[in-house]
């Protein structure tokens, strides 16, 4: 895997990466044109906010796999058309969560007790101590507006500090909130209640100029808002009235509507601001963390594996993906065992969640399963992000439900896939992270880890036949490591049998195997 760096990420990011066995280039301040002509040559891009990744380097980037924001917001990258194109963007959501908490509870601090102002002051020679007049904390009321990572880390960090802490966001229950003593309320009623107002959002069509005018129309005569989310959250021209005018008593900023602000920009005149220049992230642990994680998702895409902080994929809470992914990896064996099966023709999946595991958010073992099926039909190149869009285009009907409850396991995984003529159902279950099982090939029970060179096949239940194969692969130098046969009913019949095998075996003595007396058929499968 060849990854291109385009901006300046930690030295130990690239060394993860490079000891990893990946190769690694690093080439900071390239232009458009330089990067759309040498894209070509890349299977993933590392950028933070410097480099634009625009619909038309993904269109030239014909190998990119996968985009890496070594940041939160992914506002330079052409989201869109990474998705289109099937290419995965993570970001790094967690990485700098404590560093811009850490700023934001500066910027209160900054803003309530003029800290700037009075530093600057004091440093042209004055002696100003009346004017410099602050608000204490204690006992405020602050709105946090936005309850995600780092509006989390801020509203822990503003109850010790003994203030009264309320928050708006829709999308977190009030369990989530209780859990640090966090009031949610409507936005309204949040902005009337606020001495202080802090800004955790992410920049959306819903949130541009989420706090403009009407809005500071509602919040207290005298309150102070904090912005260290991004810029144009805040509508920068009524910010300015409200300042102006005295009905708000300061604003603290980190980010701005347009980076860097201009020099004409009327809230830097004000003497009630507090400006920094975006440097929410701008600690060594934070950049460290973001470049870790980054390089973590690319080392995860280089072994096949699912990425974490996929921003084109629905939203997991790390807790939450660390139960499901064993079962994301079942799921795409599953899948890649019923492609085979079935000769790549796939018309309709039916997936059913029993068990523990039916609690959880299960759409990315879903995409697993996608994953594993077409992958058989075309090729690696088939991820998280393509599998659906690409599952709709062949029309392939999915269809999922969920039960409680299951007979003899905590959870298991049913899923039965259908192709032109005939169908196959699997189930598999996991009793750990490594540990995933597959236990029923349609109305045959096994028990098998799906990992290794297999060969699954039907045959008579008659004497000789096992021991026919046997010959035919040792004749041909193919050492059998591991056999189970599934028999249903009594003896006779039709039985399942699964060949783990060392070597992979050549197409000619596939076919000789189905021409044994007794063999049936022969499916060979890497998994």
């Amino acid at each position: 895997m060849k990854v291109l760096v385009s901006d300046p990420i930690p030295e130990e990011a690239v060394l993860m990466m490079k000891n990893a066995g990946i190769d690694v280039d690093v080439r900071t301040g390239l232009s458009k044109e330089e990067l759309i002509e040498i894209i070509p040559n890349y299977d993933a891009l590392v950028v933070r906010s410097g480099t634009k990744v625009t619909a038309e380097v993904i269109e030239a980037g014909k190998r990119l796999k996968i985009i890496g924001r070594a940041g939160v917001g992914v506002d330079n990258i052409d989201v869109g058309a990474a998705t289109q194109k099937g290419i995965v963007v993570a970001n790094a959501p967690g990485g700098n969560s404590v560093s811009t908490a850490e700023l934001a509870i500066g910027m209160i601090f900054s803003v309530a007790r003029k800290i700037p102002q009075a530093v600057s002051s004091v440093k042209s020679g004055k002696w100003e101590r009346k004017k410099f007049m602050g608000t204490e904390l204690k006992g405020k009321t602050v709105g946090v507006v936005g309850l995600g990572r780092i509006g989390f880390e801020v509203a822990k960090r503003l109850r010790s500090l003994e203030m009264n802490v309320i928050a708006y966001d829709p999308y977190i229950s009030e369990s989530k909130a209780r859990e640090i003593g966090v009031e949610l309320l409507p936005l309204e009623e949040v902005l009337r209640r606020s001495d202080f107002i802090t800004i955790h959002v992410p920049k959306t069509r819903e949130t541009e100029k989420m706090f403009s005018k009407k809005e500071f129309e509602m919040m207290k005569d005298g309150a102070y808002i904090i912005n260290c989310a991004r810029g144009g959250i805040v509508d920068e021209g009524a910010l300015y009235e409200a300042l102006k005018s005295g009905k708000l008593a300061g604003a603290a900023l980190d980010v701005y509507e347009s980076e860097p602000p201009s020099m004409d920009n009327p809230i830097l005149s004000l003497e009630n601001t507090v400006t920094t220049p975006h440097i929410g992230a701008s600690t060594r642990e934070a950049q460290i963390s973001v470049g870790l994680t980054i390089a973590e998702e690319i080392i995860n895409v280089s072994k096949g594996l699912p990425v974490r902080n996929a921003v084109n994929l629905p939203s997991l809470d790390p807790t939450v993906y660390e139960k499901i992914f064993p079962y994301m990896i079942l799921a795409e064996k599953i899948g890649k065992i019923a492609s085979a099966r079935l000769n790549k023709v796939v018309r309709a999946v039916k997936v059913t969640y029993r068990g523990a595991i039916s609690a959880y958010e299960t759409n990315y073992i879903t995409r697993s399963l996608l994953m594993g099926l077409l992958k058989e039909v075309l090729g690696p190149n088939i991820n998280l992000v393509s599998c659906i869009p690409v599952a709709k285009e062949r029309r392939i009907k999915i269809e999922e439900s969920k039960s409680e409850s299951t007979e003899y396991y905590e959870s298991l995984l049913e899923v039965t896939v259908e192709g032109d003529d005939r169908s196959i159902t699997i189930e598999g279950t996991c009793f750990g992270k490594e540990d995933y099982r597959i236990i029923k090939i349609d109305k045959y029970k096994v028990d098998f880890i799906p990992k290794g060179n297999y060969i699954i096949s039907l045959h008579e239940d008659k004497p000789g036949v096992i021991g026919r194969v046997g010959t035919l692969f040792g004749r041909n130098n193919i050492n059998i490591a591991g056999m189970i046969v599934g028999r249903h009913g009594g003896r006779g019949g039709i039985q399942l049998m699964l060949l783990l095998v060392d070597d992979v075996p050549p197409e000619n003595v596939l076919n000789q195997m189905t021409e044994l007396d007794g063999i049936l058929d022969a499916t060979y499968i890497e998994l």
